[in-house]
């Protein structure tokens, strides 16, 4: 656990702890679970960090609202802690959007960013502030059956799995939902996002409903040079529905980033 002045993160490490540094940030209604899938199939060698956003998770979830860059100081804050140095920042909706203001913030901390699912603004102020008077009048339980729809491709909606991935949402502290969904109602990275320079991979899924796939390809052609690939019969989640697919798209990225 990591105790900061604005937020108690808890964080885990995986790999080789002489290996160069992947940092992962979950997306919104996930914790660093979200990941577990996927680091079986990456290359040996890698020092393997995830944390839980606050509000989710073991972490602290402190009264709301947040903003986008809270969230990024949180981020930037337990990299320092660890004294890491070229990191590649690989974050997933909202963490693809704490990976955006990181870059942007504090550069010198970074060699190269992974922007899953994500986009440099997403969605509406009145679509979050819609679910989020949703969220208060019934709790995160009536959203729980649409957040699905959006999360998973249909084929994996039929297996028993989604029941695992259902429970980690709705058990999600319901003050640390609404505070990230004001962080990201908030948030317009478009600007900034197009001063990045940095080797930059964005993936997408055919069938998010979250963050569709040209939503993904619009926040990529923002930063010059930046890789698009796009994983079929995937939805929100893809590194949960195809890990081994993804992995393979993330280890070529790491390669020719020259992270491996």
């Amino acid at each position: 656990m990591l105790n900061w002045a604005e937020a108690a993160l808890h964080w885990r490490e995986d790999g080789d702890p002489g290996g160069r540094p992947l940092v992962f940030a979950n997306s919104l209604g996930t914790d660093l679970r979200l990941w577990d899938a996927l680091l079986p199939h990456l290359p040996v060698g890698l020092r393997l960090i995830r944390y839980d956003m606050r509000g989710h998770g073991l972490s602290a979830c402190p009264p709301g609202p947040y903003d986008m860059d809270a969230l990024a100081r949180d981020a930037e804050a337990l990299i320092e802690y660890l004294d890491l140095t070229n990191v590649t920042f690989i974050g997933l909706s909202i963490g693809g959007m704490v990976g955006q203001a990181l870059a942007a913030r504090r550069p010198d901390l970074l060699s190269a960013l992974v922007l899953s699912n994500t986009a440099a603004a997403m969605g509406t102020p009145e679509a979050w502030q819609a679910r989020i008077a949703a969220i208060r009048a019934g709790g995160i339980e009536a959203i729980a059956d649409a957040v699905m729809e959006r999360w998973f491709a249909a084929r994996f909606r039929a297996t028993p799995e989604l029941a695992l991935w259902r429970n980690m949402l709705t058990r999600t502290p319901p003050e640390g939902y609404i505070g990230c969904c004001a962080a990201i109602a908030g948030a317009d990275l478009r600007a900034t996002t197009a001063t990045l320079t940095l080797p930059t991979l964005a993936i997408a899924g055919a069938e998010d409903g979250a963050s569709p796939p040209d939503l993904v390809a619009d926040t990529a052609r923002l930063i010059p040079g930046a890789r698009f690939a796009t994983l079929p019969d995937t939805g929100h989640l893809p590194c949960v529905e195809a890990p081994a697919a993804y992995a393979a798209i993330l280890s070529d990225f790491l390669k020719e980033t020259a992270h491996v």
